[in-house]
């Protein structure tokens, strides 16, 4: 089936990373990295961990609750919670650490805690992006934030209030906005303006993007990529997939999904393909997008959404053609995978030493896989089967689901695990 597009301009290969965000590897500005990946460029990494883990560096308390991962950048580590143990009030914070100690440099208010009907869905969960001298972040509520890098607030904007904005479900925003150039990009959601692009040092608004029908904003974050010479900023709402012109907003094409209860994580965008995935009883599908000879582009299904690709809130990597992932039924259940990205076709499906669902991000060839129970594994990434490279049980685990994606960066692996945030060295 195909999908038809607008004008998407010349046609070449997709570019995974836009020029403001390639940044040195000793940083790691946003969620999943500075190309939204989840893979780090780190080399020479150990291959395997010691019976206790890796060498724990530093214990740092202040980050508060929440499942908002880490951004990092000059020498300082951020993430956002509420509930603080260095502060007095219930709160959400924005927070800064030192990056070579772990001492907590500043908290900074960012509103009430976001409360659940559930205490464990309850708290921060977007990651912090980190642009030279300013910090952005998005509360659960939709309040979108600048904080410069020594705390003090610059702006703000209410995604709902200013924009229409709208959430497919209710658990609050998520989204590690976008910075790109001059501009801020992010998701209010909904129809009036799906997507908005606001100049980053004053809030101010340059273009938005509507999306006729849009339910509303998920949890992904914007993944840039590049045909021709036209630059495509790939999104998934609770429609579905969307490619919106990064220079004037233009809706350039969409995919659309049935309604579900939440769409999650962060599509996968490598040369001229889309991969994304999506819990509750979806599935994930491979997308190609094809120009047609009147210059405008078709989205090609290589294939459709295949239900047993379901991945509800771990994310997904790509690491030399196969997708790894907590993929199957419901997403979540501790069951790693391995896909060939090109057919959809496992490879092999195996429980690790943790349970509960699976957060992934990669590195030097293996995979980092963190489990809801608290367990943090090292496995190969290969085509052969699942190989355990060794495991730990993160401290302080076990009050509530470690959800939070692992960092890895400049040899050093990152876990937020409440309150706390744990730095061991992985490069031995």
């Amino acid at each position: 089936m195909l999908h038809h597009v607008r004008h998407l301009g010349l046609v070449g290969a997709f570019l995974t990373c836009p020029l403001s965000m390639a940044v040195a590897d000793t940083s790691w500005p946003s969620f999943r990295g500075p190309e939204r990946s989840g893979v780090s460029t780190d080399k020479g990494l150990l291959q395997s961990w010691p019976e206790e883990g890796p060498k724990l560096v530093w214990e740092a308390v202040g980050a508060g609750r929440g499942y908002s991962s880490i951004a990092i950048a000059d020498g300082k580590l951020y993430t956002l919670g509420d509930g603080l143990s260095t502060a007095k009030d219930e709160d959400e914070y924005l927070t800064c650490f030192d990056l070579a100690t772990g001492k907590q440099l500043w908290a900074t208010k960012t509103g009430t805690a976001w409360a659940d009907k559930k205490p464990d869905w309850g708290s921060s969960r977007s990651t912090p992006t980190v642009d030279g001298s300013n910090v952005y972040l998005i509360t659960p509520q939709g309040v979108l934030f600048c904080i410069d890098t020594s705390g003090k607030e610059k702006w703000k904007k209410d995604l709902k209030a200013e924009f229409n904005g709208k959430k497919d479900d209710s658990w609050g925003y998520s989204e590690s906005v976008l910075i790109d150039g001059p501009n801020l990009v992010c998701t209010p959601g909904g129809e009036a303006n799906t997507m908005v692009a606001l100049n980053k040092q004053t809030g101010e608004k340059v273009w938005g993007t509507p999306r006729a029908g849009d339910r509303g904003a998920g949890h992904s974050s914007i993944v840039v990529s590049q045909i021709g010479g036209t630059k495509v900023y790939v999104q998934l709402t609770g429609s579905g997939v969307m490619g919106v012109q990064a220079n004037d907003g233009k809706l350039l094409w969409t995919y659309d999904i049935g309604k579900t209860t939440a769409v999650i994580p962060t599509p996968i965008v490598k040369g001229d393909l889309v991969f994304f995935a999506v819990g509750y009883d979806k599935g994930g599908a491979l997308l190609k997008q094809v120009p047609t000879a009147g210059g405008e582009v078709e989205v090609k299904e290589i294939y459709p959404i295949k239900n047993e690709l379901q991945n509800k809130h771990g994310g997904v990597v790509l690491v030399d053609g196969y997708v790894y992932g907590d993929f199957g039924s419901g997403g979540d259940r501790g069951l790693p995978n391995c896909v060939d990205i090109m057919t959809g076709e496992k490879k092999w499906k195996s429980r690790g030493s943790g349970s509960g669902s699976a957060s992934v991000t990669a590195a030097d060839g293996n995979l980092y896989i963190r489990y809801a129970n608290g367990t943090m594994t090292l496995v190969k990434a290969q085509a052969s089967g699942l190989e355990e490279k060794g495991s730990f049980k993160i401290p302080g685990s076990g009050d509530r689901p470690s959800w939070a994606h692992p960092v890895v960066v400049d040899g050093k692996l990152y876990l937020r695990e409440g309150d706390k945030i744990f730095c061991y060295n992985v490069r031995g």
